[in-house]
């Protein structure tokens, strides 16, 4: 199901903990980044390591907008949901701290190709409260990330309202709702591994994904600049 994605619509710092982690101040109303579609790597795919890049790895509940919207009131944001994904947003995180530092977009350092990777759609029935989801994720044996939606700051209809107050939302479009504490970098030769489930004490991953990491073929131009 939607085998075409639209836009990513990427939440920043929508766990408190997250947002202490990398010294940043928790956000007082939702704030957002894009990534490009052709960021999106699905299994059996691989992470690439663009050169000259410490990047971290962010796992996140990804949301499947279901149909076309404007100004959506978050009474009725549930309607627009069709399901689910789990998704890594990778970041080059030097690169990002030195956007930081001069007050430049994000673009380069979310959007490299593989920068978002993702596992199979999960249909909106299997996940009855996504408040209460719970994520992981481990490099190699090591379990790195491991958090609750219960967490988020800002709950997805109010996601949907701010997001789609400012641009239409389209069918196929996807909302990454932000990632819990523990983010950290990986390098090639790694293997990361992740899961979602309907809770924390459930045994049964509704989604998951295994992802090996290399480095990538390129020019690294994009350093030079």
């Amino acid at each position: 199901m939607f085998s075409r994605v639209g836009k990513i619509v990427a939440i920043g710092r929508n766990f408190a903990e997250h947002a202490k982690e990398l010294g940043n101040e928790v956000p007082k109303s939702p704030f957002f980044f894009l990534k490009p579609a052709s960021s999106i790597v699905r299994e059996p795919g691989n992470i690439e390591i663009p050169k000259g890049c410490i990047v971290h790895h962010e796992v996140e509940l990804g949301v499947v907008i279901g149909k076309t919207g404007r100004d959506i009131p978050a009474s009725l944001a549930d309607s627009y949901v069709a399901g689910y994904v789990l998704a890594l947003d990778m970041t080059a995180r030097n690169l990002q701290d030195e956007a930081k530092k001069k007050g430049h977009p994000w673009s380069t350092a979310k959007g490299f190709d593989t920068f978002t990777a993702a596992s199979s759609f999960v249909p909106k029935d299997a996940l009855p409260d996504p408040h209460n989801a719970h994520l992981w994720l481990k490099v190699d044996d090591r379990v790195a990330q491991s958090g609750s939606t219960k967490d988020m700051i800002f709950k997805i209809p109010q996601l949907i309202e701010f997001v789609s107050s400012i641009m239409t939302l389209e069918e196929g479009d996807w909302i990454l709702t932000g990632t819990p504490s523990g983010v950290g970098p990986v390098s090639a030769g790694q293997v990361l591994t992740g899961g979602l489930k309907r809770s924390e004490s459930d045994s049964h991953n509704l989604a998951s994904f295994t992802f090996p990491v290399v480095d990538r073929k390129g020019t690294g131009l994009f350093s030079k600049i």
